[in-house]
């Protein structure tokens, strides 16, 4: 039985006085959660505050990014060995924003996530569509290729320990939600793409929804046979929503 995994991802927000606010609550309401796992990605800067404030609670931590190569002359970058160094659990690898702006295409991705598990984090591996893909009727293959990417240089083994997190990208921050039919059904393929290879790691597979996840959506969205968890935008830096939505989770 799969548990439901709630991650925020909190992109480029926070300071030191905010998040001390945010993980207290936090601390507080997972104590009475234990049947879902949590966890928080936050900025490089930040992972120093959440091993202080996280490492006697049950939330977990995580980076959302990383590069591809151990070490080198990379201005700027942030290795596997480094987030490892600051008690991560996961890392983020493919978010549509990094794909977007900054280019980075599956192969970089699937770099990104051996990287990840090279060290023993857990990569979250983002795959999801734009509005112009899904209406072209694309969406099924733009998610296989990502998807395909990973396994292609890893081995449908490596998803054992990984996540998956579907994203549509017209659903990210934009208010609008994919129905709960429609995250399902994308859901069910990425779990039966991965089936074809290993229909064990397919069954254990802990595949996210993200895209404007609130906790009145919630509900439906977890309750779905293959939407094991959220991974959590806007709605993670507000203490009260993001225990709402993990409570979806029991």
């Amino acid at each position: 039985m799969r548990r439901k995994l709630v991650v925020g991802n909190w992109k480029m927000h926070g300071s030191l006085a905010q998040n001390a606010s945010l993980l207290g609550a936090l601390k507080s309401g997972a104590a009475q959660l234990s049947r879902v796992d949590i966890a928080v990605c936050a900025p490089f800067p930040y992972l120093a505050q959440l091993k202080q404030e996280l490492s006697s609670s049950s939330v977990k931590w995580g980076a959302q990014n990383v590069h591809q190569l151990e070490k080198g002359a990379f201005t700027g970058e942030v290795s596997a060995g480094m987030l490892a160094d600051f008690g991560c659990t996961y890392v983020i690898v493919g978010h549509s924003e990094r794909r977007s702006i900054y280019g980075e295409n599956s192969r970089l991705v699937a770099e990104k996530f051996a990287a990840a598990q090279l060290v023993g984090l857990i990569p979250i591996l983002c795959v999801g569509e734009t509005l112009e893909q899904r209406e072209s009727g694309v969406t099924e293959t733009i998610v296989a290729e990502q998807l395909d990417a990973v396994i292609a240089l890893t081995g449908v083994q490596a998803l054992s320990k990984a996540v998956v997190a579907y994203e549509p990208v017209w659903a990210i921050g934009t208010g609008k939600t994919a129905t709960a039919e429609q995250a399902q059904a994308v859901h069910a393929f990425i779990r039966q793409r991965v089936a074809g290879h290993d229909a064990q790691v397919a069954q254990g597979l802990v595949i996210l929804y993200g895209g404007s996840v609130k906790a009145a959506n919630a509900p439906e969205l977890f309750g779905k046979s293959d939407i094991d968890g959220g991974l959590i935008g806007g709605a993670a830096l507000i203490a009260d929503e993001f225990l709402g939505i993990c409570r979806a989770g029991l």
